[in-house]
């Protein structure tokens, strides 16, 4: 990463006095005896051309209806709502929940009819207030990013782009491609939903408390349409995790539990035209939905 990357991004006459800077970030805090936390993955963004940058990215339109999770103190919120049409920020935190609305009407009154909160676990948020979501944007908590990813993109398929920032080896992992080393288990369900590619790299100076590794940016374009194949996403996914599970072994080897025996899982590969002697480290996703249109019929038990 260059130099220029590990630096928040310079400060623009044009940036907006209703977005949070570091000092208001911190006196806000402190009004609140907040304490960023590992526990919850809380890193704060501070610097308001970051949120502006990630906007940007996300190429947010003035017809979005966004959904963010995790907005702390409200940095990225605040951005979102100069851009989209409408923003739900999803906190699961109690204080940071109950203060977010005032912060909103305090800094952005215009708008403050154009933002809702739902104070929640993202992981069991099932609908959302108002019109349905076109865009996921959101700075993820570290330790809950790809399932909350995988999650949103699942319950609200209304979600047409989606552009997170997380921990740059998670980003890699969810942008890779097959036959790449980090290839794995978040590269290929990330891949069911949508395309994914890597959106940029985020220095580690624009957070308070600053973390100890560097973030990415992730882009995700929802598939116009779904990966064709007569298996359901649970039995894909069940292939996914049985063939990464052993991923050094060969798929013959690896999926032999999933079909049932290492012949059966061989079977069910030469169906799908996928060598048995392949790792799963070398297979697209529709490669997966074949393997799985293929598993072998339960065996009867003995009478």
């Amino acid at each position: 990463m260059s130099t220029a990357e590990q630096q928040p991004e310079s400060t623009e006459s044009t940036t907006s006095d209703a977005l949070l800077g570091p000092a208001d970030i911190r006196e806000l805090a402190a009004a609140l005896g907040v304490r960023p936390t590992k526990q919850k993955g809380q890193n704060f963004v501070i610097d308001a051309n970051t949120v502006r940058r990630i906007v940007r990215t996300a190429e947010v339109r003035p017809d979005d209806v966004v959904v963010e999770v995790g907005p702390g103190l409200g940095s990225l919120t605040l951005a979102l709502l100069e851009a989209a049409d409408r923003v739900t920020a999803v906190e699961i935190d109690d204080i940071l929940a109950a203060a977010l609305p005032a912060t909103i009407e305090a800094r952005m009154p215009q708008r403050k009819d154009r933002f809702a909160l739902v104070h929640s676990d993202a992981m069991l948020v099932t609908e959302l207030p108002g019109p349905a979501p076109t865009a996921l944007v959101a700075n993820l908590p570290y330790n809950v990013a790809v399932p909350v990813l995988l999650t949103m993109l699942d319950r609200f398929p209304s979600i047409e782009r989606t552009l997170v920032m997380v921990q740059a080896e998670v980003a890699d992992r969810l942008a890779a491609e097959p036959g790449n080393k980090v290839y794995g288990v978040p590269s290929v369900k990330a891949n069911w939903y949508a395309h994914v590619k890597r959106a940029g790299s985020i220095g580690r100076k624009v957070f308070w408390p600053a973390p100890n590794v560097d973030s990415g940016l992730v882009s995700l374009v929802r598939r116009a349409e779904p990966i064709k194949t007569s298996a359901s996403k649970a039995e894909v996914f069940a292939v996914v995790d049985a063939a990464f599970a052993q991923r050094r072994k060969t798929l013959r080897a690896a999926l032999a539990g999933w079909a049932g025996s290492a012949a059966g899982a061989e079977a069910a590969l030469v169906a799908a035209g996928v060598s048995p002697k392949a790792r799963g480290e070398s297979l697209t996703v529709e490669e997966f939905a074949a393997i799985a249109e293929h598993k072998p019929a339960a065996q009867r038990p003995a009478l």
